[in-house]
């Protein structure tokens, strides 16, 4: 059976570094976007994945603004009914440093992530459960890009 598109997009990750990936998105149904990509370079461990608000990368990740938040939601994850439309959860590298993921998301759509940059986070991501009160903000992280 052939998935039927109402609309696809790609992202390519990639800065100085290391780090180098391809996320696909797919409108399979105006119900479901599929996400799904391979991330290399990263340390073992889960990581965090977002959309955020700009596609401006002239400052790496200091240029792409907030995480994508139209509803004004606080942080979450994808099993949250509350939750920024850019939380993506996290995805998890294995012991060679890649991630490969397929994220099936109810809420996001494709046309959402056009002129919009995607994140992959140095660390995991709490999904707005961490005990440090800007948890449900947007989670801390030593590095992002």
């Amino acid at each position: 059976l052939a998935l039927k598109s109402l609309g696809a997009a790609v992202a390519i990750l990639g800065q100085p570094g290391a780090v180098q990936g391809v996320v696909r998105f797919l409108q399979a149904c105006p119900q479901r976007c599929l996400i799904e990509g391979t991330i290399d370079g990263l340390e073992p461990g889960p990581h965090g994945l977002h959309v955020h608000q700009y596609g401006d990368l002239t400052q790496n990740c200091a240029s792409c603004g907030d995480y994508f938040n139209p509803e004004g939601m606080p942080h979450g994850g994808p099993k949250d009914t509350l939750q920024h439309l850019g939380d993506l959860g996290n995805v998890c590298a294995s012991a060679d440093g890649r991630a490969a993921f397929r994220i099936e998301d109810e809420r996001l759509k494709v046309w959402d992530v056009i002129g919009r940059s995607l994140v992959i986070d140095a660390d995991e991501d709490d999904l707005g459960q961490g005990r440090h009160p800007l948890s449900r903000v947007k989670p801390e992280t030593l590095e992002r890009g």
